[in-house]
């Protein structure tokens, strides 16, 4: 099957450059980044905080049928433009990975389609290459492919 969440990482860079095109108005994709129950359907995660504007934070967290964390992660929001990008940091507690600082930018396409890219930057080479060792690009894959699934139902 195609995978269409594009990663491209360039040899001897500390960044992933992702692009994924969505059958979604630009309106439906950024929403599908900024509201908290439809985060939690295509991330298969709760959201314990999420302020979306300039300052703002938040913090996701997945757990087990035991109630066992198996995941967290949190960030601050650096930027906020509606529609358009969200500029933060990314952590994923517990880890060996340190913060990232991602770029997120939505661009309109058609009035059905619409382009996400989002840049993360990584603190070394050697963490990017880290991640990209884990199976990073599938899991990506599946939840944009979720992301378009389930927001389809809110056209």
């Amino acid at each position: 099957m195609e995978q269409k969440t594009k990663i491209n990482a360039e040899e001897g860079k500390q960044e992933l450059l992702i692009t994924r095109e969505f059958d979604l108005p630009l309106e439906l994709l950024f929403k599908a980044y900024v509201e908290p129950e439809i985060i939690e359907q295509w991330m298969g995660t709760k959201v314990l905080k999420l302020e979306n504007k300039k300052h703002g934070s938040y913090q996701f967290e997945t757990t087990d049928p035991q109630g066992n964390v198996v995941f967290r992660a949190n960030g601050a929001i650096l930027e906020f433009v509606l529609d358009q990008k969200i500029t933060r940091t990314f952590e994923m507690e517990n880890t060996h990975f340190s913060v990232q600082l991602e770029f997120l930018e939505f661009e309109k396409l058609t009035d059905s389609t619409s382009k996400l890219t989002m840049q993360s930057v990584f603190k070394s080479v050697e963490l990017r290459d880290r991640l990209l060792k884990l199976p990073f690009t599938k899991g990506i894959n599946m939840a944009h492919n979720r992301l378009q699934e389930i927001v389809s139902t809110l056209k």
